[in-house]
């Protein structure tokens, strides 16, 4: 199985970037398509981006779009998540997921998850 683990979180102003980086260990990372979340206090889990194996493929969720970019380097068994335009509502906890098969935006069919970055954005 493959073990993740996310960084690059932080605190910003509204307005700033981030990105946020996910290191994969383990069986050949291609084999997975990938996968951020990010869960805010009091709230459920929700998706924000997923990428295909070989990164050909790509959704967002719609108020990501425009300012957010998913993007791996499978040479480096990474994935990245670039944020721009952070606004104070994407102060969440963000979660990296890899699932075999095609990208999803579904949670429940994600079977490995990292343990979270912490990104907070001030107003």
């Amino acid at each position: 199985q493959v073990q993740l683990v996310e960084s690059g979180g932080g605190l910003v102003q509204a307005g700033g970037s981030l990105r946020l980086s996910c290191a994969a260990s383990g069986p050949t990372f291609s084999s997975y398509a990938m996968g951020w979340f990010r869960q805010a206090p009091g709230k459920e889990r929700e998706f924000v981006a997923t990428i295909s194996r070989y990164g050909y493929s790509s959704d967002y969720a719609i108020f990501v779009k425009g300012r957010f970019t998913i993007f791996r380097a499978n040479a480096k068994n990474t994935l990245y998540l670039q944020m721009n335009s952070l606004e104070p509502e994407d102060t969440a906890v963000y979660y990296c997921a890899a699932r075999t098969g095609g990208l999803s935006i579904s949670s429940y069919e994600y079977a490995y998850w990292g343990q979270g970055t912490q990104v907070t954005v001030s107003s």
